[in-house]
């Protein structure tokens, strides 16, 4: 009888140690996936302000060049056969479109930043939930392993 029960005991303390190393290196998957995304976060937020600058730098010159742009049409419009208004007129126009074209891309890489950004955090967000399954504690009690199921279809 003594066999039996030590027998019982050290296979139910081997079956407990095998399912707590299993849930521990499901869990370190999960911890090691959020330290993963959160650096990432990190470094993208940290960019953030330079975008920021960079986007709001380069609509200032697609602005001026925009202003620039008009003016030697202008001068060109007053005197349309002079060929250095129209060579100042072009470049202009060529300097506008440029400066447009780079403003939109700076525009963009912050817009993309942000997604990345949001898409990192709500990763973040569901590893957590998948994590809170490893570390939330269960109480059980040990006297009824399954709670009494009343009939629905019987009426009082």
């Amino acid at each position: 009888m003594k066999k039996v029960l030590l027998l019982t005991s050290v296979a139910s303390i081997i079956l407990c140690l095998s399912a707590v190393a299993q849930v521990n290196t499901d869990s370190l998957a999960i911890v090691s996936k959020i330290s993963e995304y959160q650096l990432k976060l990190g470094k993208l937020q940290n960019t953030i302000n330079k975008k920021t600058n960079d986007k709001q730098s380069d609509s200032l010159h697609a602005q001026q060049s925009a202003q620039a742009n008009a003016t030697a049409a202008n001068a060109l419009n007053a005197n349309p056969q002079d060929k250095s208004d129209a060579r100042h007129a072009d470049n202009a126009a060529g300097t506008a479109k440029s400066d447009a074209r780079k403003a939109r891309k700076s525009g963009g890489k912050l817009d993309d930043t942000n997604k990345e950004i949001l898409d990192l955090q709500n990763k973040i967000a569901e590893q957590q939930l998948k994590l809170n399954k490893y570390t939330r504690v269960t109480y059980t009690s040990t006297g009824t392993a399954t709670p009494p199921i009343t009939d629905s279809t019987q009426h009082p």
